[in-house]
């Protein structure tokens, strides 16, 4: 994990206005709002790397609820279009969604249903997934 927040802020690109990173209380709020617990790898990433712009995908975000990322927006919009409710969003694709299972696998859902791809976490979704992008 350490390493893959490491890496992930040495490539992090430089905006003229950065995401602020989540607090604990944000992450309450948030988990109110979409009616689940997060996994706890899930909350790590939220609050060390979701500031970070890198690649051509974007992970959701947890501290702003006016960008287009922020969690629960895109994972209602997910679920509105079929995904799981037990899914929880951590990037949305071009129509595709990764998603994190209450267990903290990482699945991918296209075209209305799962795909055999997955990750044990989110962790190894960030190295094989959001760094190659």
């Amino acid at each position: 994990m350490q390493e893959t927040i490491e890496r992930l802020r040495e490539v992090s690109l430089s905006v003229p206005v950065p995401v602020e990173l989540p607090d604990d209380d944000d992450l309450v709020v948030i988990e109110e709002e979409i009616l689940l617990p997060m996994p706890r790898d899930l909350k790590t990433f939220l609050k060390e790397v979701s500031d970070v712009v890198y690649g051509s995908i974007e992970p959701v975000t947890a501290s702003d609820p006016y960008l287009h990322t922020h969690l629960p927006e895109v994972t209602a919009t997910a679920w509105s279009e079929g995904v799981e409710r037990h899914l929880i969003v951590i990037c949305a694709d071009r129509g595709t969604y990764y998603c994190m299972t209450p267990e903290g696998e990482v699945v991918h859902w296209v075209d209305g249903e799962l795909t055999e791809g997955s990750w044990q976490d989110i962790w190894q979704w960030a190295r094989e997934v959001w760094l190659e992008s």
